[in-house]
C-alpha cells in the first residue's frame, strides 16, 4: 500500500504576495530598481512543491514516473502550478537519481541515503535544475530550493542545502559566476 501523499500547504514565495491595504485592480508600478518577477514564476513555485511532494513519495515507496504525474493530476494546487514543469521535473529526477545521488555524493559530507528526505528531494530537484534546465538562473534554483527547505524540512536544512546547491553551482554553471 503506498503512503499518502504528505502534507504541503501551500504558502505563496515573498514575491507574490500581495501588498498590504493596495487595490487588487490598482496598476502594478514597481520601484525604481525593484526586481521585475516573471508571471509564470509562481506557477513554477507551486510545480516545485508538487514536485518536491512526488519525489519525497518515491523516495518512500519507488514507482514509475508516470505513475506520479498521474497521482498529482487532481492534487488541488495544480491548477495553480506549470504542469509541464511539474512533469519535466519529476521526469528529469526520476529518470536520472542514481546519476544525480552520484553527483551529489561529491558535494556533501554524507551519502544520499543519510540525507533527510526532505532535503534529499529538495537537492534531487536543484540539481537536475542546475545540470538540464539552463534557461533557469542559478539564483532562482538555489533561492527556490532554500525557500522549499526552510518551509518543509529541517530546522537548519536550508543550509545544508544552500551550502551544496552553491557547490554544485560553481562546477556545473561556471558561466554564472
Amino acid at each position: 500500500m503506498a503512503p499518502d501523499k504528505p502534507s504541503f500547504d501551500e504558502e505563496p514565495s515573498n514575491g507574490d504576495r500581495a501588498v498590504e491595504g493596495a487595490p487588487t485592480n490598482a496598476p502594478k508600478h514597481r520601484a525604481a530598481g525593484a526586481a521585475v518577477r516573471d508571471p509564470g514564476s509562481a506557477a513554477r513555485a507551486t510545480a516545485r512543491k508538487l514536485a518536491l511532494q512526488a519525489i519525497y513519495r518515491v523516495q518512500l515507496n519507488d514507482g514509475p514516473w508516470q505513475d506520479l504525474v498521474n497521482e498529482f493530476a487532481d492534487d488541488p494546487d495544480m491548477g495553480r502550478a506549470d504542469r509541464a514543469y511539474f512533469e519535466v521535473l519529476v521526469r528529469g529526477v526520476c529518470g536520472a537519481r542514481e546519476a544525480l545521488d552520484a553527483q551529489l555524493a561529491g558535494w556533501t559530507d554524507r551519502t544520499p541515503a543519510l540525507l533527510d528526505p526532505v532535503e534529499h528531494a529538495v537537492l534531487l530537484i536543484g540539481l537536475h535544475e542546475l545540470r538540464e534546465r539552463l534557461e533557469v538562473p542559478r539564483r532562482v534554483v538555489v533561492s527556490e530550493a532554500v525557500r522549499l527547505t526552510k518551509r518543509f524540512g529541517a530546522t537548519d536544512g536550508h543550509k545544508f542545502v544552500n551550502a551544496v546547491l552553491d557547490r554544485a553551482a560553481h562546477e556545473l554553471r561556471l558561466h554564472e559566476h
